[in-house]
């Protein structure tokens, strides 16, 4: 695939952040605000390693951190309608019907008890309980690159049971304990209603064998969940019955029953496991909607690993005749959402916050989702792009989500 020259490549950047300022202005009663929200904007974009109050506004030659700060605080903006043009910006370039949403969370260290939603849970990212924050993510994945479409912070029941705590904070009124499979159906419902093409959802086991499933049956998409081992596997209909925790499925399977397959590129070349896929039943669409029509595979997908032999498990929900292949292929896409923290946290400051507000947290996240936006449609726009054949010197085609060396040509 062709890369864009420099000057192409600069173009997309100087066009794009042309583009999502205007779409961010209508959120602002005033200009002076916009203009502060775009930078705010440019200093995540920048090469700061720290995306904090001063640096952001030494960036933008400001006097001091306040303009930036009153954006998260102060300012009276909707967050959500932010997240919502995040997502109709991300769509625009990377739609594609047969796409995955991945669900997935991630913790933000924080010390004290004031900050939103802050206690001590346990968080992948420390791999421990500690003192965090949990903000639940949707990744949009496709053929044509990822990005984040949703975000939600979760709120532990020693929050949502505290009036007086929850109105320190700023948290709405109404706004009730919500697990987070609950968090994920609410963005399921979203994608939906802004017709988001998608096909199949993905997501680890914390949002398997819950209402996450019915969901998606009701919507018509696809699932590759994570369960654990002992999740309960019956099967109907089928010439060979099976019933049993999984690893117990897993233990009867044959060798013949098992495929290397590649779940995907990883950073070392092909991601390959061990794979077998078991199908428990064949069910009419039509019991879980009266438009939905079809036959339906339930099935258990098992992962194991080529050096130790561990074993993941997966429920899964797929039109029949659905190939082991594509099941693996969507689950190996829950690697983008984990790589899309990577960077949003190394590259864009998401876990630089330091706002304590619900308000607060919500219009970072939402502000840092944009940049990363930009960057994932910069990465497929210049990768689009035709060389000119007169040019010499020209950029390779982006193969990494990092934008560090073109926002130094930017610069």
């Amino acid at each position: 695939m062709a890369g864009a020259s420099i000057e192409a490549t600069l173009e997309l950047w100087a066009s794009s952040l042309r583009d999502v300022k205007a779409r961010m202005r209508p959120l602002f009663t005033q200009e002076r605000v916009a203009a502060s929200a775009g930078a705010f904007l440019d200093g995540l974009l920048g090469d700061e390693r720290r995306k904090t109050g001063w640096m952001r506004a030494e960036a933008a030659g400001d006097p001091g951190p306040w303009r930036q700060q009153a954006i998260l605080g102060r300012g009276r903006w909707e967050a959500g309608d932010l997240r919502d043009i995040v997502r109709g910006y991300a769509l625009e370039a990377l739609a594609d019907d047969d796409a995955v949403i991945v669900f997935d969370e991630t913790g933000f260290l924080k010390q004290g008890k004031a900050s939103c939603g802050v206690a001590r849970q346990y968080t992948g990212l420390a791999g421990k309980i500690t003192n965090c924050q949990i903000g639940v993510f949707a990744c949009y994945v496709s053929q044509h690159g990822h990005a984040f479409i949703d975000r939600a912070l979760y709120l532990p029941k020693a929050w949502t049971d505290d009036a007086a705590r929850r109105k320190a904070a700023h948290v709405p009124e109404k706004t009730a304990f919500a697990t987070k499979p609950a968090l994920a159906v609410a963005m399921i419902e979203r994608a939906i209603a802004a017709t988001a093409p998608f096909a199949w959802v993905a997501a680890d086991s914390v949002y398997g064998v819950s209402e996450v499933e019915r969901a998606l049956r009701r919507a018509g998409k696809g699932y590759v969940l994570g369960v654990a081992k002992n999740h309960s596997v019956n099967s109907w209909g089928k010439a060979k019955l099976i019933a049993g925790t999984a690893t117990s499925v897993a233990q009867d399977l044959a060798a013949s029953d098992w495929k290397r397959l590649s779940a995907g590129e990883g950073t070392k070349g092909p991601r390959l496991y061990d794979w077998a896929y078991v199908e428990l039943a064949d069910i009419d669409a039509g019991a879980y909607g009266a438009s939905r029509s079809g036959l339906w595979t339930r099935g258990l997908l098992i992962r194991r690993t080529i050096a130790d032999q561990d074993l993941a498990f997966f429920s899964t929900w797929a039109p029949a005749g659905t190939s082991i292949g594509k099941l693996v292929r969507v689950e190996g896409c829950r690697w983008a959402i984990e790589d899309s923290f990577e960077t949003a946290k190394n590259e864009l400051g998401l876990d630089h916050n330091e706002t304590r507000s619900w308000h607060g947290w919500n219009r970072h996240v939402s502000l840092v989702m944009l940049a990363f936006a930009v960057m994932a449609a910069i990465r497929h726009r210049a990768n689009k792009v035709p060389a000119e054949p007169k040019q010499r010197r020209k950029i390779p085609a982006i193969r990494h989500l990092s934008a560090g060396p073109f926002r130094k040509y930017a610069a």
